[in-house]
């Protein structure tokens, strides 16, 4: 059975048996003609439909804009759809009966273009120790998407040279291993061998990164000086740790990446958190089709024809 006419028994069941109104019925009806265009545009039947699948859903629709009201009775509409799909034995459960409501003010990640990324990286003086250090401290950010909680808790010996592997104590305790690039790597290298020693002085520390005075640096000291060199590479938008977390996962994620891997990269215990990645990557592809294509617009179709 399609959507369409599961929607159709649907709406049956409401006027006849529930005596819903009529402006209930149409909402409800537009309600499920949308979200059978988004399980369309992904390939799903709507008896394929979980959780997941719903959480995609409410962040495909806060990327359209959609109001908050107007996500939480969508929801309603499905939450009641699919229990009386249950109730007639076409579903097993109902995927929507535990799927919330985002909270107000729930905004997707914000996160830098490669151009951006490249800039920032490129903003420290590596002729000094604390400009290698600081090279080396951006490079893992974006390498290994870190908190930075987990990036100034790291100690000298959490990195695993030979395989290019870090050894991250994330929240709640929870241990996993993230993967450094060949770039980072080096950063890493050059910090260990031609500025961490000038760092630390006579001091002994088994912390990664370490202040002028050979001590942790505090991850306040880390917000401080990625927002500075945002601001030499003439990023104007607020930019912090966190924003390197967000390109990471987007970048990923742009170049193919599985959802679940990046999951397990950030250390993510729900899906759904990692899912808000997804838009940003529909959305930069809208962005580049809407400007490259010379039939997405209007102005540029007509533009040709002349």
């Amino acid at each position: 059975m399609t959507i369409q006419a599961a929607t159709t028994r649907f709406l049956r069941y409401l006027r006849a048996e529930r005596n819903v109104s009529p402006h209930t019925l149409d909402a409800y009806a537009s309600d499920l003609a949308q979200f059978g265009e988004f399980l369309a545009a992904d390939e799903l039947a709507w008896r394929q439909t979980d959780r997941y699948t719903l959480r995609r859903y409410v962040v495909h629709l806060q990327a359209a804009g959609a109001a908050r009201a107007s996500i939480a009775r969508k929801l309603a509409c499905l939450r009641s759809f699919f229990r009386y799909a249950q109730r007639e034995a076409e579903v097993v459960r109902n995927p929507a009966q535990h799927v919330l409501t985002p909270r107000r003010g729930e905004r997707l990640p914000n996160a830098l273009t490669v151009h951006e990324m490249a800039g920032l990286l490129a903003a420290p003086d590596v002729t000094t120790a604390v400009g290698r250090r600081d090279r080396a401290i951006l490079e893992l950010l974006y390498a290994a998407g870190l908190r930075v909680s987990e990036l100034v808790a790291l100690d000298f010996n959490g990195i695993d040279w030979g395989r290019a592997e870090a050894r991250i104590w994330g929240k709640g305790n929870k241990e996993r291993i993230v993967v450094l690039g060949e770039l980072a790597i080096i950063a890493l290298k050059t910090y260990i061998a031609h500025a961490r020693p000038e760092l630390a002085g006579q001091k002994s520390s088994g912390a990664l990164f370490i202040h002028r005075r050979g001590g942790r640096l505090s991850d306040r000291s880390v917000r401080i000086l990625v927002s500075d060199y945002a601001q030499r590479a003439g990023i104007t938008r607020p930019i912090s740790p966190h924003t390197l977390r967000h390109t990471f996962a987007t970048h990923l994620l742009d170049g193919g990446a599985d959802l679940r891997v990046v999951q397990e990269l950030l250390g993510h215990a729900n899906l759904a958190t990692t899912q808000l990645y997804t838009h940003i990557s529909q959305q930069q592809a809208r962005r580049i089709y809407l400007a490259a294509h010379p039939r997405a617009q209007p102005t540029k179709a007509k533009e040709d024809e002349e």
